[in-house]
Order: C-alpha cells, then structure tokens, then sequence
C-alpha cells in the first residue's frame, strides 16, 4: 500500500508506534470539535491518475445517472410532521454512480478492503470493529458530479460516511454542513426547518484537494455538496462500513441508488 497510500505521514500500517497513536487522538479531537477529520494527501497521486483514467471513461458508458428530488430526511414521512410543514420541502440530488463491481479493479478498491485502514476507522470511531459491505453494488461507489450537478441537503443514515475525493471541478462542489444540528433525544425540527430556509447562520463551508480523506459523522449534522461548475466533474470514492459483518442493500434500494439489482 506504499504506492498508493503516503504512509509515511499517516502510518496507518503502524498502529503500536508513537505517531499512529498520535494520529488517531488528533482524528477523534477533530471528530469531537467539527463532526469530521480529513487527511489530506491521504492517497498519492498516480493511484488517483490510474482510477480516474479507469472510471472517467465509464461515466459516459455503464454508470447509473441518479437522479431525485428528496427531503432533508429523503422520507414521505416524518414523525409528529404536519403535512404542509417546510421540512417537507424537496431539492433536486444529480449524480452519475459507479457500482463496487465496476470498480473493482482500482486502487480504491484495494484500499477499501485493506485491513489496517479499516481498523484505523474502527480506532477513530472507537468502535470494536467495523466490516465492509457484502454487497458488491454498495460497498463502494465512484460518483462523479458534472456541471450543474450535486448532492443536496440530507442527513445520513449510517453514523459516518468516508470519502476520498479524487478529482476537484474547476469551480463549484463546496461542502455545506451543520454539526450536531439534531440529536437523538431531540429532533429540533425548528433548527432543521430554520436550515432549509437557508436561514442558518451556523453553516460551515469546506473545499478540500483531490487525495484527501474525509470522514463524517453525517447522522444528526446536515450537509450538502453544492453544484459543480465547468467541464471538469467532480468524481469522489464513497467507502461504507459497518460494525456487523455481511451488511446487505435490499432490492428496493439497489434499484433506488443503482437502477439495478444483483
């Protein structure tokens, strides 16, 4: 993984030295302060020029063009919500996927199923373990996101989404988020409702370089990635794991995601 990781500054295949261990507490400040940590230049750059010289030109043949309007929840409905209430309102998410099984000849793919990065997670997270998906459609996605394209506001399922972004557009694809805007005792529909409005002065914005790693904890901080501008796309590696081996999609959100099942 030397070639395709900078192990040298982030000694993920180290984790008894003095700066794994040092890296893995600067992770969880970071975690503890903004919902996220990024490891920048986390992957070099000629596995990045060989995954996107394997995945651009199937942009154009075999990904699926997702398409959707959602809710901030992508849910019809939403617990003690009135019908017309604005937490209903609906953006437009525009994207062009590539499935695990399309990809699966890429250092993204071997850095998905490396042990050591994914313990170093599991370390971050402080969770006992963490496995990657069964599914060979959602374990690991490449998106790309062409002019005029991108993922609109939404809180995440999972506790935390990991991605590595591999190419940046000419302009455009900022990262909007609100940490810790709800919790699990309290769903602060006003705060979510005051977001959607656009009337959240607590929003923060990131742009980060192509090679960083950035891990979210996207379940209760809303977040959004605004349209690329130009013709560069941006194209990004979703990474999904979860803390119980054999995770499977069901059909329904296969063809939702993918527009095709197993």
């Amino acid at each position: 993984m030397h070639d395709i990781l900078d192990l040298d500054l982030y000694p993920l295949d180290q984790p008894n030295s003095a700066a794994y261990v040092a890296l893995a507490k600067r992770c969880q400040a970071d975690l503890d302060a903004d919902g996220m940590f990024n490891l920048e230049g986390f992957m070099r750059s000629a596995p990045i020029a060989q995954t996107l010289d394997f995945a651009l030109p199937k942009f154009d043949t075999e990904a699926f063009h997702h398409e959707r309007k959602h809710n901030i929840y992508f849910k019809k409905s939403i617990p003690d919500v009135p019908d017309d209430s604005p937490l209903y309102s609906e953006f437009s998410t525009s994207n062009l996927t590539l499935c695990g099984d399309q990809v699966a000849d890429t250092p993204v793919s071997q850095l998905y199923q490396w042990q050591p990065f994914i313990d170093f997670l599991s370390d971050v997270m402080q969770r006992p373990a963490l496995y990657p998906m069964a599914d060979p459609l959602a374990c690991l996605n490449v998106m790309a996101y062409h002019d005029g394209q991108g993922l609109n506001w939404h809180f995440d399922r999972s506790e935390f989404t990991t991605t590595l972004l591999l190419q940046a557009p000419i302009k455009g694809s900022t990262f909007l988020y609100r940490t810790d805007l709800r919790s699990p005792e309290d769903p602060n529909y006003e705060g979510v409702n005051k977001l959607v409005r656009g009337e959240d002065p607590d929003v923060r914005a990131l742009d980060v370089t192509a090679g960083t790693l950035n891990v979210f904890r996207g379940v209760n901080t809303p977040h959004c990635v605004t349209p690329a501008q130009g013709e560069r796309p941006r194209v990004v590696t979703v990474l999904t794991y979860y803390e119980t081996p054999g995770a499977m999609f069901t059909d329904e959100e296969r063809l939702g995601f993918y527009g095709r099942t197993l």
